[in-house]
């Protein structure tokens, strides 16, 4: 019976080393990978309700709904000095983490009703957020400055 115990035990033993694997794995550590595929959700500035100064936009939103391996295009909103509300399209083409991007909307106001602006830059992504320095014009004037989008 001790015998019989015994090699029950020993058998049970080696059936549970046999489950449990021993692997040593060493990597390296990976830079984020970013692909237009991340770009997929909406992005919102990380400071809203900001007034703009008279050559800034404030206020910005985007929202691709199109993309591919190299690219993404969608809509965005943004609020630009007099009290523009502006909507429109913005799309990019993707090169590692930098997108080259460009934007066109019509802005509004209760004093003009229609007005065209434009926006250019070259952004760069982050792991959750895109820095965006950018340019353009409005027909109020020239636009300029940086904005923080974090994805939402």
């Amino acid at each position: 019976m001790k015998n019989y115990i015994s090699a029950c035990a020993m058998a049970l033993a080696l059936a549970a080393s046999a489950c449990v694997g021993y692997e040593s794995k060493t990597t390296a550590p990976s830079s984020p990978t970013t692909t237009a595929d991340a770009l997929v959700g909406t992005w919102k500035s990380a400071s809203t309700n900001i007034i703009p100064s008279p050559s800034s936009c404030t206020d910005f939103t985007w929202t691709p709904t199109q993309q591919s391996a190299t690219s993404a295009v969608g809509s965005f909103t943004a609020s630009c000095a007099g009290g523009l509300k502006a909507s429109g399209t913005a799309g990019g083409t993707l090169n590692g983490t930098t997108v080259t991007w460009s934007g066109q909307a019509i802005a509004t106001t209760p004093e003009i009703p229609s007005c065209a602006v434009s926006l250019t830059g070259t952004a760069e992504l982050g792991a959750n957020s895109i820095r965006i320095p950018y340019s353009g014009t409005t027909c109020l004037g020239p636009v300029s400055g940086v904005e923080i989008l974090n994805k939402k």
